[in-house]
């Protein structure tokens, strides 16, 4: 089994952190975290290139990442939220998934065959609502065929009680983690 985690935080040991480290210490098989505010990812030029061809014209990190979504078993999106949304580098990072609607809108091919689990971790303290994050971040893993989402799982008083100390939001993750881990997605 094949785990593609992205990390939507700019804190190395903060909320988000702490709960992905919790979930890859209960998963299986092999792990991959794609940390947006330290990886050699550029966002979408809207160059149009997948619009007739496979793939992106940007050469960077993102080509890896493209290649372990083709592969992997599943997707789990960890960000904070900023203003009711996803931060502003995994929106970066998510942006070169236009790939994947391109191929299907423009060029009527099916970019990945392998149905994957997704699942989406959400942290944050302020005054906003996470239903517009899960929302986006939802349509990031259609994008990357997920068809078995599991619930929301987040903690969303971060500034009183750090995510690690949220009891529902460790049992979230922790079931996340046996979602995960219980076989393959649905075809």
């Amino acid at each position: 089994m094949k785990t593609l985690i992205f990390n939507g935080s700019p804190r190395v040991s903060g909320d988000t952190a702490n709960l992905i480290d919790l979930i890859v210490s209960k998963l299986q098989g092999e792990i991959k975290i794609v940390n947006a505010y330290r990886c050699d990812i550029s966002p979408c030029m809207d160059c149009r290139y997948c619009w007739t061809n496979p793939g992106c014209a940007i050469n960077d990190e993102m080509q890896q990442v493209y290649e372990y979504i083709q592969d992997c078993d599943n997707i789990l999106i960890a960000s904070p939220v900023y203003f009711s949304e996803l931060t502003g580098k995994t929106l970066d990072v998510g942006s070169r998934l236009q790939t994947y609607f391109c191929a299907s809108a423009f060029r009527k091919e099916k970019p990945i065959p392998k149905v994957k689990k997704g699942a989406v971790i959400l942290v944050g303290g302020g005054d906003g609502n996470m239903e517009k994050a899960f929302g986006t971040a939802c349509t990031l893993l259609h994008h990357m065929n997920c068809r078995d989402i599991h619930e929301l799982v987040s903690s969303h008083n971060t500034n009183s009680v750090p995510a690690i100390r949220d009891e529902k939001t460790v049992q979230g993750v922790i079931d996340i983690s046996s979602f995960f881990n219980d076989g393959n997605a649905m075809a």
